[in-house]
């Protein structure tokens, strides 16, 4: 066989392949998207539903908002419990979902009059959480979430 460009077979690094799917690597690199997402969400999440970290409480932040209290609470409840259920991995698509949710009426509601930029106010680091977030909700859990002890259809949400 001639050594020609037609004829000649690719050699292929393992160094440059991919991942494979449900690998240690991959699961691990998923832990950290996880993280990524769900650390900044609990904060401001408790910010809001609790008043921690000097956050509004949920009566501040409606009011910063001109929103009804009670969606306050719900905002505040939905950041918080979604950025648990994703950090922990436990029915981590349904927080993925509340996170989402929070996120697009955050850019809508308060940065996209501010433009790109997070100095200035901007979208820039509300629209990298809702892509770890939809990231997330397409992947699913990692092998290291406690999404993995429950069983049957619970164990996908």
């Amino acid at each position: 066989m001639s050594n020609t460009p037609c004829t000649r077979k690719a050699s292929v690094s393992n160094e440059t392949a991919p991942a494979p799917e449900g690998s240690s690597t991959s699961n691990f690199a998923l832990l950290i998207f996880r993280l990524a997402c769900a650390l900044p969400v609990l904060y401001h999440g408790s910010g809001i539903l609790f008043g921690a970290f000097g956050g509004p409480g949920p009566r501040g932040f409606a009011a910063y908002l001109h929103l009804p209290m009670m969606d306050g609470y719900l905002v505040g409840l939905a950041q918080f419990a979604g950025g648990l259920a994703i950090l922990l991995g436990a029915f981590e698509r349904v927080g993925s979902v509340c996170v989402i949710i929070v996120m697009i009426g955050a850019i809508y509601r308060v940065h996209l009059p501010h433009g790109f930029d997070i100095g200035k106010g901007g979208i820039e680091f509300a629209l990298t959480v809702l892509l770890l977030a939809l990231g997330l909700l397409f992947t699913g859990p990692s092998s290291y979430s406690l999404g993995r002890i429950f069983p049957g259809p619970l164990k996908k949400l």
